[in-house]
């Protein structure tokens, strides 16, 4: 899954080429969706607006995609936002006409795909997505006459950042979406259907530490604990407040009774890891 075009050149680089690229961009310049076309990834538009664009650009690809947001239907969490407030994707009207203006410019396969949530630890939320947009398989073809190729539920599989936290039952989700996989797409007889995910966070991130020294330690108003790492290390507690553990390497088992801010060094005061923490 690219967004950009540095990340496009990362998967090249990386061997990567034709459907092994999806490309889900937002506000995009025309030369990413040129090295988009060239790269023979699927592109999934953002916004009805685009087709025009992309055709005049780049011309349109034999394979498209389109990024629906369901607004109120389906809840999102702090650090992707309110699907109603996001910048992303396209309403439930503007996905149909999308549709059908893609079919008059003469693209005959499609695509589906939603973002909906990050890191989120609830196994139905993404049974809830996947069975969103199976229905949505079904009356684009009732509708419009397409038969989708692929569903991509999107990325969020969060995982346990908080040591009282439990991973996502991947088996629950996985039961949960064949589930509705045969009732939805099979039963009528739209199958076969691929399905992807992003799973990102979720294969990569538990395995992943950053390691920091205590430079200073200092008493003001509050307690600080000065190190040599910052937020161009760990961007996200100071972007939007996300948690992440602090342990003192070889001190885990001597009790915390103090409260500190762990900081970095910036010349900015949300460059902090921890905000009253013991």
């Amino acid at each position: 899954d690219c967004s950009s075009l540095p990340e496009l050149l990362l998967a090249e680089r990386a061997g990567l080429r034709g459907d092994a690229i999806m490309f889900t961009s937002n506000d995009t310049p025309i030369e990413e969706f040129r090295l988009a076309r060239a790269l023979g990834a699927v592109i999934n538009l953002d916004d009805i607006g685009h087709i025009a664009y992309l055709a005049a650009g780049a011309g349109l690809p034999e394979l498209l995609s389109f990024r629906y947001n369901p607004g109120a239907e389906r809840a999102g969490n702090a650090i992707i936002g309110h699907p109603e407030e996001a910048k992303f994707g396209l309403t439930r009207a503007q996905l149909f006409r999308a549709y059908a203006e893609a079919q008059a410019h003469g693209v005959r396969r499609f695509g589906l795909h939603a973002m909906v949530a990050s890191n989120e630890l609830d196994p139905q939320y993404f049974v809830d997505t996947a069975a969103m947009l199976f229905g949505l398989v079904g009356e684009l073809h009732e509708r419009l006459g397409i038969r989708c190729e692929f569903v991509n539920i999107g990325g969020g599989i969060g995982i346990p950042y908080r040591p009282e936290q439990q991973p996502v039952d991947l088996a629950r989700v996985s039961d949960g979406i064949r589930a509705a996989y045969e009732a939805m797409i099979a039963a009528r007889g739209l199958a076969p259907l691929v399905l992807l995910m992003e799973c990102g966070r979720v294969v990569t991130g538990p395995y992943g530490y950053l390691v920091t020294r205590v430079r200073h330690m200092k008493e003001g108003y509050k307690r600080f604990v000065g190190t040599d790492a910052c937020m161009a290390n760990l961007m996200r507690p100071g972007m939007y407040g996300a948690y992440h553990h602090v342990s003192v390497v070889g001190k885990e088992d001597i009790p915390a009774d103090t409260l500190y801010d762990v900081t970095g060094s910036l010349c900015e005061n949300n460059d902090k890891f921890a905000i009253d923490r013991a």
